[in-house]
């Protein structure tokens, strides 16, 4: 059995560093505890996003910018990413780190409720070859069915924090009553995601646990249950 913490640190210390600016942003958020993607997830969305080359993106929960300004590093030139955030001191400094960055022509920061903006993405029939999800985990499930219409044919799902720190896998009575209701409904997330007919999901026991789900046609789904 492979010491996991000791491996992760071993792994943590042959990434190759963030960019100057990034890696300021970074050291902010950190400083003032503003929750961003831990070191394994940062290399894995930099690996997802070169490999892919996805020219539209979708992220919901932008926070202070980080991860949004980590995948403009990456992308093709002519990729653009649509963020979502509902927080105004965390919108004001998603803003602002933007500007520092000089990202502002790449990035479309959306303010408000993200149930409304998937909503009215929706209906304007947009689309997204790529989706970033790492908003309130308590809504993943809320989120999922205009996600799901939001994300094109072959298109990526990453679901971040879906781990919860190793309580999902404990029995419900033995999380805080206070913590149930969204042990109850990560754990329906990953259900559905990994038993949807339109989408091929695999879970990463990586820094707070990651999903990725591609969206295939009812064809292939089909021969892949059969």
């Amino acid at each position: 059995m492979i010491e996991q913490e000791r491996i992760g640190l071993y792994i943590q210390s042959l990434n190759s560093n963030l960019p100057e600016k990034l890696s300021k942003i970074e050291k902010e958020a950190l400083h003032e505890e503003v929750p961003i993607i831990k070191k394994s997830t940062q290399g894995l969305l930099r690996f997802l996003v070169r490999s892919k080359k996805p020219k539209h993106i979708l992220e919901v929960g932008c926070a202070v910018g980080f991860s949004a300004l980590l995948m403009c590093e990456y992308m093709p030139e002519n990729g653009h990413i649509t963020t979502i955030e509902k927080v105004p001191q965390r919108i004001q400094k998603a803003r602002e780190n933007f500007t520092f960055a000089g990202r502002n022509s790449q990035i479309t920061l959306l303010t408000g409720d993200a149930t409304d903006i998937l909503k009215e993405l929706v209906t304007q029939n947009k689309e997204y070859d790529m989706i970033f999800m790492d908003a309130a985990k308590g809504q993943y499930l809320n989120f999922f069915e205009n996600i799901h219409k939001l994300l094109s044919l072959d298109g990526l799902l990453i679901s971040d924090n879906v781990l919860q720190d190793g309580d999902i896998v404990e029995s419900r009575y033995a999380i805080e009553k206070r913590n149930r209701t969204i042990h109850r409904r990560m754990r329906d997330y990953l259900y559905l995601l990994t038993h949807h007919e339109e989408l091929d999901t695999v879970i990463l026991p990586m820094g707070d646990g990651v999903t990725l789900s591609t969206k295939i046609q009812k064809d292939i789904a089909i021969r892949k249950e059969s």
